[in-house]
């Protein structure tokens, strides 16, 4: 399956943006989760960038000029997450826990929780807030 992503825009006003220069790479895995698979090729146009991480702030007003809704603000599909428990289909995303020392990095729930309500607005979930955290970078927008 190859799939093509139509060129980007640079975001207004963004005349610091770096051109990236389209190609092909392979996008998922047949080795990891399944909901990744299949590997496949996919060609993405040329596109640019800005050369600064985005921040809570910046993000902020993007989403009210677009009412843009970010995959940890949307409830999650069943069909996407076939070994996922119901509980964990809400809206939400992964949230880096403090361990006690170190810890097998390859075991993923060590140090990683699913956290229902965790989105770039509530960095650890409900209660959370990026009120004093608007400069810094954002986080939880995947697309």
């Amino acid at each position: 399956m190859t799939r093509t992503l139509g060129p980007a825009k640079p975001p207004h006003g963004a005349a610091s943006a770096v051109r990236l220069d389209g190609g092909v790479f392979t996008m998922g895995s047949d080795v990891h989760y399944r909901e990744e698979a299949p590997a496949h090729q996919v060609h993405v146009d040329a596109f640019a960038i800005d050369p600064i991480a985005v921040t809570n702030r910046l993000f902020a007003a993007f989403v009210a000029a677009t009412g843009y809704v970010t995959v940890a603000e949307r409830p999650l599909d069943p069909a996407h997450f076939p070994s996922a428990p119901l509980e964990n289909l809400v809206p939400g995303s992964m949230v880096v826990v403090p361990t006690p020392g170190p810890v097998d990095l390859r075991q993923l729930t060590l140090w990683w929780r699913w956290t229902p309500g965790a989105c770039w607005r509530f960095l650890e979930g409900r209660g959370s807030s990026i009120e004093n955290r608007l400069d810094h970078p954002v986080v939880h927008v995947a697309t």
